[in-house]
């Protein structure tokens, strides 16, 4: 039986102009409504993954950061959390700036950032880096730039990091043929960090078996979920390497391809 669906947000439950469309909604009401918790699991931070899961109408659980939070935002409660090293933090923050590149961290409280962004939420670190991280628990970390060559030869000084690891980064960093856009990014967090182990972390807290959960993605930071979730949903417009690592395919983002498979779901053609 199934009791929880975890759901990527970009490129997955949203389309490409970032939509969540009214059949998708409709289908996670009625699954919530049968009992089944929908729960987004993101690389965004808590904010934004927040508000577009009460736009979604989805359940009161969100995993953010690739996996490093869990939140009820609803009461109001950390589910669980795997914050970064405060070294690690120090190392990426050093190549950041050495290198005149925006660093983001994303905390309990929100994105901390070196430079503003086009999020007015964001706050600018205003204290001495080593103060901050003192006081502050950072759950990701970012690295960010209009300059797609200086992220590009920025990621092998992020892997030289023993602890850490780039958990998702531009689609243009993994594919030439995918033209770089506006900004380009790579999310590093803590090695243990996963989708997959926010989706354990989750369920463990919420005493749901793992093989009673479904996870619907379409990029390389989703194939943990695929490993660790009873069953797994691709995405037509993710690439053949995580579509080979799914159990079932549906439509594309732009075809409202999660509405599509959590319809059959509700006309119990996949059990």
């Amino acid at each position: 039986m199934h009791k929880a669906i975890f759901i990527d947000i970009d490129g997955t439950l949203r389309n490409d102009d970032r939509e969540v469309s009214f059949r998708t909604k409709e289908a996670i009401k009625s699954l919530k409504e049968k009992g089944i918790l929908v729960i987004l699991c993101s690389g965004r931070p808590i904010k934004t993954t927040l508000e577009i899961s009460e736009e979604s109408c989805a359940s009161n659980y969100i995993i953010t950061s690739n996996g490093a939070y869990g939140y009820n935002y609803i009461e109001n409660k950390c589910i669980f959390k795997n914050p970064m090293r405060i070294n690690d933090c120090l190392e990426i923050y050093k190549i950041a700036k050495e290198n005149n590149v925006n660093f983001i961290m994303n905390t309990e409280k929100g994105r901390i950032v070196l430079k503003k962004t086009f999020n007015n939420s964001d706050k600018i670190l205003d204290v001495p880096i080593e103060e901050f991280l003192s006081k502050t628990e950072v759950m990701q970390c970012l690295i960010q730039d209009t300059s797609f060559e200086k992220i590009k030869s920025l990621k092998p000084l992020i892997e030289e990091i023993q602890n850490v690891e780039i958990k998702n980064q531009s689609k243009s960093l993994t594919n030439v043929n995918i033209k770089p856009r506006e900004t380009t990014y790579c999310d590093i967090a803590d090695i243990k960090t996963s989708k997959g182990y926010g989706i354990k972390k989750m369920c463990e807290s919420l005493k749901i078996d793992l093989k009673d959960t479904i996870s619907i993605g379409d990029d390389y930071n989703d194939i943990s979920m695929f490993l660790v979730t009873g069953f797994s949903v691709a995405m037509e417009n993710a690439n053949n390497d995580v579509k080979s690592k799914a159990k079932y395919i549906t439509k594309s983002n732009n075809d409202e391809g999660v509405a599509v498979f959590l319809e059959k779901i509700l006309k119990g053609e996949i059990l």
